[in-house]
């Protein structure tokens, strides 16, 4: 039997969500509860790898398991076996054919920024603080001009081992909030830190110090060190998986592209 979780997490204390030799991580958490139930080891297949201290609205894994448990018990269990900052939404059985990464088909992430003269102690590991007047509208003509399909090799990190680079992003706007403003990109796929690349270079043209215009030509050069800075995690949400074309195409428009990686299975 094939299950997959739909959860949310607070990623200030964790080291990610992939699993580490030292350190808490979110796939720690659920592999020891699985293996204290199912008196063995079990795997857990993540949708996305989020960064230390990034958090979750919404963030899928699968596992296959043998024990007989219907779909609000396994929610149950694992919610009560959790800590706080940890919360399993939706438990479901899919087929066995359905993996969470190879089936999604577009991920979206917002990055919160708030504004005033003070650091609030109370946004700390929530949101990242910048005390800068920036030019709201400017940053958002720049991150439009990232939508479509593009190399993003100047926009992840040196780190980075995909050999492709390219990705398709079908939304990438800046929204003003009540305290200051988020980024909210949406696409096929994100590299290893492109949303925070993504994020320095934007508030850099809110600064003054970049230029919409300059997007196209670094995106052709695709030379990170061009973009040499890369925003703190704490501000970063994983909101979205998309697992299904008809989804993103009633979020973003019947006439889009959609990338997907494999058919969808029936989930």
């Amino acid at each position: 039997m094939r299950v997959l979780v739909n959860i949310s997490y607070q990623g200030s204390q964790f080291l990610g969500f992939q699993i580490q030799q030292n350190g808490r991580t979110v796939q720690q958490q659920f592999e020891r509860i699985l293996k204290r139930m199912h008196k063995h080891h079990v795997r857990i297949q993540a949708t996305s790898r989020t960064d230390r201290g990034v958090h979750a609205i919404q963030q899928y894994f699968h596992f296959d398991s043998e024990l007989n448990i219907s779909e609000q018990q396994w929610k149950y269990v694992m919610n009560r076996a959790l800590p706080d900052d940890v919360y399993v939404k939706d438990v479901r059985f899919v087929d066995e054919a359905f993996h969470c990464r190879y089936d999604c088909v577009g991920k979206s992430y917002r990055y919160k920024v708030y504004q005033s003269p003070h650091k609030d102690p109370f946004q700390s590991g929530l949101k990242t603080y910048i005390p800068d007047t920036l030019d709201i509208d400017k940053m958002d003509r720049a991150a439009q001009l990232f939508i479509g399909t593009h190399d993003f090799t100047g926009f992840c990190s040196q780190k980075t081992e995909i050999e492709s680079k390219v990705r398709t992003l079908y939304n990438s706007r800046i929204k003003k909030t009540t305290d200051g403003f988020d980024y909210i990109v949406t696409g096929s796929g994100f590299l290893y830190n492109m949303v925070r690349v993504l994020m320095a270079f934007l508030i850099e043209v809110g600064k003054g110090k970049r230029e919409p215009k300059e997007v196209p030509y670094l995106l052709e050069l695709k030379d990170r060190n061009q973009i040499p800075f890369t925003a703190p995690a704490e501000g970063l949400y994983l909101e979205k998986i998309y697992f299904t074309s008809e989804e993103l195409k009633n979020d973003y428009g019947h006439d889009i592209e959609i990338h997907q990686k494999n058919s969808s299975k029936n989930i």
